[in-house]
């Protein structure tokens, strides 16, 4: 497969979501080939954590955000970062 070949060794970086400027669009979701991501709505709590800004926009995006739920598993392929139209993700260190 050709996109394995792009992508690096696991364990090295974990993707890591903005929450603040999340949309909740689904394209990390789209393009990654490790399944990294999930879209899904935030809790209360989650959603309380917020600041004002965020929380608006949360709402006016259906109250969906990204998370990253199996970060053991990014490639550090890069594809969730350029995806991204909000650039609420990053790759940092493992760690």
């Amino acid at each position: 497969m050709a996109e394995a070949a792009e992508c690096k060794e696991t364990g090295r970086v974990v993707p890591v979501i903005d929450a603040s400027r999340c949309e909740g669009k689904a394209d990390c979701v789209d393009v990654c080939p490790h399944d990294v991501f999930v879209v899904r709505k935030l809790t209360d709590g989650e959603r309380d954590a917020l600041g004002l800004l965020a929380r608006l926009k949360v709402f006016v995006h259906g109250g969906k955000q990204g998370f990253v739920t199996r970060p053991a598993d990014c490639h550090a392929c890069g594809k969730c970062v350029t995806a991204c139209p909000e650039k609420a993700i990053k790759l940092r260190a493992a760690g």
